[in-house]
């Protein structure tokens, strides 16, 4: 184990996997079933610091880096950041750590690859939670026909584009300093996410690019559908969406129909939570999941 992981994690230990022809590194701690955790944007294993000693009292717990981010491989070419090629990611490190059946846990693009998965390989999970990561029939939906999710997604117009990585690194990641950690961070956490960050975005940034991500601020017409949607959309898994309320760039449109997708769905709102509802209620987030999963 890497020294200064923080107490939170310290019976974590570090392991890298060969899987897709790229390296991934992921943190893992305890023993049993495996429960996969999958970060978004601009986020990295650490972001499920305070799950991973909870769910090791009973389960394999597992935090990837995912491609592009931090300790793993950072393929360069856009291309290689396609949904359907980070599902394999994770079915091949799951196939890899020996899970016939898993929990799959992912928050924003975690949670876009996780709704991804469970329509491509619903036999392989036992359940799947989503935290504040839009099923892409309902957000396509979302950014075709509701002014305030494109105003919201206006963003993407910046991360897909050739300036994002100088923007977004500007007196030290301002942008991000104050999007991401303004609520919840300590000192350590935000040495921690500079540390990442100063390793590059572009691997993050190229998820947008490789959706071609683009919000109709203005009323425009969306040129295409967000993502990779599935071949059949419809989830089967049991399903857990954990949703904080205050979250300003995914609006709780998202929630609205999407039990026409999802065929054993639960919605946990969490009214004071952001985005980044994890970082900052992780005890209403484990009780959540917890519940689920009895």
């Amino acid at each position: 184990m890497q020294p200064g992981h923080g107490t939170a994690a310290a019976a974590a230990q570090d392991a890298y996997a060969e899987v897709n022809g790229v390296r991934l590194h992921y943190v893992e701690q305890g023993k049993g079933p495996l429960i996969l955790f999958l970060h978004g944007f601009p986020e990295f294993w650490y972001a499920w610091k305070d799950l991973l000693p909870e769910f090791a009292k009973d389960h394999h717990a597992v935090a990837v880096d995912m491609r592009g981010y931090n300790l793993s491989s950072i393929p360069e070419s856009v291309d290689a950041y396609h949904v359907p090629i980070l599902v394999e990611d994770i079915r091949a490190l799951a196939e890899k750590l020996g899970a016939k059946k898993f929990v799959l846990v992912g928050h924003d693009w975690g949670g876009v690859i996780a709704w991804a998965f469970a329509a491509e390989y619903p036999e392989m999970l036992e359940k799947v939670v989503i935290v504040n990561a839009p099923h892409p029939v309902v957000f396509a939906r979302e950014l075709a026909n509701n002014p305030n999710q494109q105003k919201a997604s206006a963003y993407f117009n910046l991360f897909t584009s050739p300036v994002a990585e100088a923007t977004l690194s500007q007196n030290d990641f301002a942008l991000l300093q104050h999007g991401v950690l303004a609520t919840w961070a300590s000192d350590e956490d935000r040495q921690k996410y500079l540390e990442t960050w100063r390793r590059g975005l572009t691997g993050g940034l190229n998820y947008y690019r490789a959706a071609k991500l683009s919000s109709p601020v203005g009323g425009e017409k969306a040129d295409a559908p967000p993502f990779t949607i599935p071949k059949n959309p419809v989830i089967t898994v049991p399903t857990l969406v954990i949703w904080g309320l205050k979250d300003t760039a995914l609006l709780r449109g998202n929630l609205d129909g999407l039990d026409q997708y999802v065929k054993t769905l639960k919605i946990e709102r969490v009214p004071e939570g952001s985005h980044w509802v994890v970082a900052e209620q992780p005890a209403t987030v484990i009780r959540a999941i917890r519940f689920f999963l009895q």
